[in-house]
């Protein structure tokens, strides 16, 4: 013990020395700490857990976007960013246990042996992932693997009871952040971006090059409930829709000075009528591209307040694949709005609640109980409207989240998958005759529809998963309930652009509003031009209530 003791001294002693003054003395702590609990622990300690332990625990002091991720975790975390992996190239839903293919990927992996939408995966490499209740990531680990490996799958294929066995070769597949891309009338089109990526800038340009060739002249770009990702594709896809020198976003922090990004001058929709739709899980990058559009008056912004993140984090890899993403510095609008929401350092649980609080105050339903501080309003900078900072992108139109036909028989519906699962077994069952019937989609909405003795089934297959028939529930959202199960299907027999098309188009309240609003070019001007005066008025009727109790 004595031995060791002194080897610790001799250790922490050729440290300060190695060092001398430029090794802060707080720094010589940790490595004394670290170097004296690996050594003289009275049990045997994980040195690798340990480091990680302490770096997360020096994290959570911070604000709340600073984070560890284990080389495992990195890996996953990336993934959907870099927009491929290695797999057999194929949607799937699990369906009582069993994992129940949709779509194959295009000339991909399992596509090219041969297997189809409909197909069951019954055994994967001999073990069985039928019936067994595996999570969807241990699946996800059995048919993904490097690119060139092979895996054995057997398949039930209808009612056949013989299975086929197919050996699939591992690819790369690409993972789409634009989700759906279509026109919704003759002049306006949509597209639907469900991230920012590193492929997302060139999927949005191929998108509206596709678009323009149907006829768009104005464009709706749905940002709701995107969480963001990399601030150089938010920087890249603003581009095109700004002036030369028109600033996109800068960034600040104590250690790190002003960074500003500009446009160009060089995109190509830099004059096309634009609405962009974001929601209370909207953020970040979808941020940086909402409050740039806002700011230069270049098009109006329809939805509720976005979610308020804007922190920046730098990466910071380490040599055994784990990562630090630190908060650096602050990122604004053009006009100078600091997006980030309040936060208290150390407190990441307050920090969360904050859109349930939100919901609680009614700022999801309701334009007045929106609070409007005088403190963060902020001018655009041609048409010199009102804009606010101080926590999110707040819309210029006010939508509220929609819960008329939603009700707790829906709900249930959809908590316990009889939606899908009902979807899933009326392809099952029907797609040769759906696919000899309905040659497009535009076909397909105008013609199909399911009938009485369909939803008496579907009522039936809720009550096999024990939820039970509510007849006055069950009318309320009976619209809702036609609506997403023909778009379900829909995607199951054409794809997924179809099932937004059908299921966004006819429920999706922000869109149908974005889509009046973009038609309607008194109001569209008055708002690009005078701003949301609605929101003036709650301003000063909130200041009042305020003065009136003091």
């Amino acid at each position: 013990m004595k031995k060791r003791l002194i080897c610790f001294a001799f250790a922490a002693l050729t440290i300060t020395c190695m060092v001398g003054q430029r090794m802060p003395a707080n720094l010589q702590k940790l490595l004394n700490a670290e170097y004296a609990i690996n050594a003289l622990y009275v049990d045997s300690v994980d040195e690798k857990k340990l480091v990680e332990d302490a770096i997360v625990g020096m994290l959570e002091k911070l604000d709340p976007h600073s984070a560890f991720t284990t080389a495992k975790e990195t890996k996953e975390l990336e993934e959907p960013l870099q927009g491929e992996f290695s797999g057999i190239g194929i949607q799937y839903n699990m369906k009582q246990d069993t994992l129940y293919v949709i779509q194959t990927i295009v000339n991909g992996p399992s596509e090219r042996v041969g297997i189809l939408p409909g197909d069951r995966i019954i055994f994967v490499n001999d073990t069985t992932i039928a019936g067994v209740k595996l999570k969807n990531t241990d699946i996800q680990k059995k048919l993904r693997g490097k690119k060139g490996t092979k895996v054995t799958v057997k398949v039930k294929r209808g009612s056949n009871p013989e299975l086929i066995t197919f050996v699939i070769t591992r690819d790369r597949i690409p993972l789409r952040s634009v989700d759906a891309s279509y026109m919704l009338d003759s002049k306006t089109g949509y597209v639907k971006i469900s991230s920012f990526g590193a492929k997302t800038y060139k999927e949005m340009m191929d998108a509206l090059k596709k678009l323009k060739k149907e006829g768009m002249k104005q464009l709706i770009i749905d940002l709701s409930d995107n969480g963001g990702g990399y601030m150089d594709a938010a920087i890249q896809m603003v581009n095109e829709f700004l002036d030369k020198d028109q600033m996109i976003v800068y960034t600040e922090g104590s250690n790190s000075p002003r960074n500003e990004a500009k446009a160009n001058g060089y995109g190509n929709f830099k004059d096309i009528k634009l609405v962009v739709l974001m929601s209370q899980y909207s953020a970040s990058a979808s941020e940086i591209f909402a409050g740039a559009i806002q700011d230069w008056d270049r098009g109006l912004v329809i939805g509720r307040r976005s979610f308020g993140k804007g922190l920046v984090q730098r990466p910071i890899k380490f040599e055994d694949g784990s990562m630090m993403r630190l908060t650096v510095a602050r990122y604004h609008t053009p006009s100078g709005r600091c997006i980030q929401k309040p936060y208290t350092k150390g407190n990441k649980k307050g920090y969360d609640e904050d859109l349930l609080d939100r919901y609680n105050a009614g700022e999801y339903y309701n334009i007045d109980s929106i609070q409007f501080n005088d403190s963060l309003k902020y001018t655009s900078l041609v048409k010199k409207r009102t804009v606010y900072g101080g926590g999110g992108i707040m819309p210029d139109v006010f939508v509220p989240v929609d819960t008329t036909e939603y009700s707790k028989y829906y709900r249930d519906m959809l908590a316990k998958g009889v939606i899908y699962q009902f979807a899933l077994d009326y392809v099952d069952k029907h797609r040769a005759e759906l696919k000899a019937n309905y040659k497009s989609v535009k076909d397909f909405d105008a013609k199909f529809h399911l009938t009485d003795a369909d939803m008496k089934d579907f009522i039936a297959t809720g009550e096999k998963e024990k939820v039970k028939y509510n007849e006055e529930q069950y009318n309320i959202s009976k619209n809702v309930f036609h609506t997403f199960l023909k778009g379900l299907i829909c995607r199951d027999v054409f794809s997924d652009d179809s099932a937004y098309s059908i299921i966004v188009s006819h429920c999706n309240k922000d869109l149908q509003e974005a889509l009046r609003l973009i038609n309607d070019d008194a109001r569209y001007n008055t708002l690009l031009t005078t701003g949301n005066t609605e929101y003036e008025k709650i301003a000063a009727k909130h200041k009042a209530k305020a003065a009136q109790k003091k």
